[in-house]
């Protein structure tokens, strides 16, 4: 309520204050909420390594907005040092979970060996599940992946099928690729 003024007055000290508090407690969208507020200088200093502390608290309670944001911060090394493998696992996490920008960048780690072993058809299978979810990126390289045979057999009209989904969606490259086929 603070951080919005939401009945009260607007006031980000406050706001952190009871976060904080929360955070303490285990209650776990504070513990989010707190991290995101390090991550972004919201109310507080910018603080990479309070972000991954509290971000680890709420990813260790399944939450899968945290495990995403981890990976990503392991994967950019933001406040830990860069780590492809613990990128991996954490996108893992919430992937499992359905996130779809975690479930794409799992594909990525597949589809270029990085913290995992490389494999095409793990890539793609990441690859489709964030498609499915309506993900274009994850469309387009789905439907590269089926014209080129890249961890799936070689087939041009299911490529097709998700190179429009992704072109529908502005997808200048899908775009392109469309209007070589």
């Amino acid at each position: 309520m603070y951080c919005h003024g939401d009945g009260v007055l607007k006031d980000g000290e406050e706001s952190v204050k009871w976060l904080r508090k929360a955070a303490e407690q285990g209650q776990v969208t504070a513990q989010y909420h707190l991290a995101a507020a390090y991550y972004k200088g919201e109310n507080v200093p910018v603080d990479k390594a309070k972000a991954i502390k509290w971000f680890r608290k709420a990813a260790a309670q399944g939450d899968a907005v945290a495990q995403f944001n981890l990976g990503a911060m392991y994967n950019n090394g933001e406040g830990v040092p860069a780590d492809k493998a613990k990128a991996a696992q954490w996108f893992r996490k919430a992937a499992t979970q359905g996130h779809v920008e975690a479930q794409h960048n799992l594909g990525w780690s597949y589809a270029l060996g990085k913290g995992v072993p490389e494999d095409k058809a793990k890539a793609a299978a990441w690859f489709r599940k964030a498609a499915e979810q309506g993900h274009a990126i994850a469309q387009y390289t789905l439907g590269c992946s089926y014209c080129r045979g890249e961890g799936v057999p070689v087939d041009i009209v299911e490529g097709i099928k998700w190179l429009r989904k992704a072109a529908e969606q502005g997808i200048v490259n899908a775009q392109r690729e469309l209007e070589m086929r």
